[in-house]
């Protein structure tokens, strides 16, 4: 063992803590090295283990559900507390409708097709002042094609709340003002992508340009520092036919967007 010996903590502490022979600076030196030993013995409880991702799977004859959130939202107890309560009343809804079609299905002597909820949760910005999320979910009913759906989430750091883009506009009036030509163009550029051809406005809900601020806005960022883009999702059926599905149309922060956010909350956004 080569002559090293190991002594226990509580040897070293109780060392540390017998008086030396002399007051001069190798007493003093002894003293503080005793004290700096007491206090990692009993100091401040060490950092909680970092946050991980969550996933819930759960299938049976009736429902087949999942839930899913990343690290970053584990690591705030608000948020956990809200995704509790939404998954748990999510599936329970889903299984009581499964269970209710599935009586229904026998009854009449029909097949019945086990449902579906799927629910994911990503991080779209992580910066020093937000955290934003943007979840999709898949619903199956038992019809022809299940439905996607999107939800976007902004949690103010610095205020330690949630809030919303539409709360950090100075008015959707205005932020509609500020974004409606851009969005438009970029939409049917991304309409003109998926159909071949070139899009005529019209009266046609899938040729005029729809209103962005009741679709989801996401905040965005590529660097981590600030939101530098908004991301309008528009889901199936709102700017074109179900094959199309969804739209995602990214809008960089220029001038005008920032005018349109409180001065409160543009120390979160670039400035262009």
């Amino acid at each position: 063992m080569g002559g090293r010996v190991l002594i226990p903590a509580a040897a070293l502490l109780a060392a540390a803590c017998t008086p030396a022979q002399d007051n001069g600076a190798g007493n003093a030196t002894a003293n503080a090295a005793a004290s700096r030993f007491v206090g990692n013995m009993v100091g401040a409880e060490p950092p909680a283990p970092p946050a991980k991702p969550f996933a819930e799977k759960d299938k049976n004859a009736f429902l087949e559900f999942s839930y899913a959130y990343p690290a970053q939202a584990a690591a705030v107890p608000f948020l956990v507390e809200k995704f509790a309560k939404e998954r748990a009343s999510s599936k329970a809804d889903a299984l009581a409708m499964a269970k209710e079609d599935s009586a229904a299905a026998k009854e009449s002597g029909f097949p019945f097709r086990p449902h579906s909820v799927e629910t994911q949760w990503r991080v779209t910005a992580d910066t020093p002042r937000f955290l934003a999320l943007q979840s999709e979910s898949y619903v199956y009913t038992g019809g022809a094609h299940g439905m996607t759906g999107y939800e976007a989430l902004l949690w103010d750091k610095a205020r330690k709340r949630e809030t919303s883009v539409k709360a950090v506009m100075t008015s959707p009036t205005a932020f509609a003002a500020a974004i409606r030509a851009p969005f438009c163009a970029a939409l049917d550029k991304q309409r003109a992508e998926k159909r071949g051809e070139p899009v005529v406005r019209g009266d046609d809900e899938f040729t005029k340009c729809i209103d962005p601020i009741e679709q989801i806005l996401v905040p965005t960022s590529k660097d981590g520092k600030l939101i530098d883009s908004i991301t309008v999702v528009v889901g199936p059926y709102n700017a074109g036919p179900y094959a199309e599905g969804s739209y995602e149309v990214p809008l960089p922060v220029d001038a005008a967007m920032r005018k349109a956010i409180k001065t409160e909350y543009q120390d979160g956004f670039v400035a262009p």
